[in-house]
């Protein structure tokens, strides 16, 4: 169970991405989340650094898919201006919302990586479809809901487990 918990990679942030390793390793689809994971929680569109690092993305020949928890309007304000498709009200971790992605982007479970900041829905969800995990350091952790907290303090007790167990290899996030 706790081996669908734990991502294949965790890096500070999606800049810290290798785009030249995935695209080496066939992946041309991103699904990714939104809050805390691209920008805060709280942030209602893109960061200039953030559209940036979208463009060189598609100009390196990947496809984006957003894929958010969150509601058709706070997705739909964020993703519209960057032209970017999204799946609100995704219900992470289920696959229908992973499968409609990968169904967006006319790809496959190898093609594509799943990148987020939450181990109960980014990565969970992923690892259940056979996607490669990228976990990401929140953004701006303080502008979390109440379900993110109970989330984040699971999340805490599954590393806690698998470190004892030897099975974690990344630090635990405060």
């Amino acid at each position: 169970m706790f081996d669908k918990l734990r991502p294949h990679q965790i890096v500070r942030t999606i800049y810290d991405i290798d785009l030249q390793e995935l695209k080496s390793r066939g992946i041309r689809g991103i699904i990714t989340d939104l809050d805390n994971t691209l920008v805060g929680a709280r942030d209602p569109v893109a960061t200039p650094e953030l559209v940036e690092w979208l463009d060189r993305v598609r100009q390196e020949g990947f496809q984006v898919v957003i894929v958010s928890n969150n509601n058709r309007s706070r997705v739909s304000v964020f993703a519209a201006p960057l032209q970017l498709p999204f799946i609100p009200a995704a219900r992470k971790p289920m696959n229908k919302s992973f499968r409609k992605a990968l169904s967006l982007m006319g790809l496959s479970s190898r093609q594509a990586v799943v990148i987020g900041d939450q181990m109960l829905t980014d990565v969970l969800g992923g690892n259940r479809m056979g996607l490669h995990t990228i976990m990401v350091l929140p953004v701006s952790p303080k502008d979390e809901g109440f379900l993110t907290r109970v989330n984040r303090t699971l999340e805490r007790v599954a590393v806690r487990w698998m470190k004892r167990r030897g099975i974690a290899l990344w630090e635990e996030r405060k």
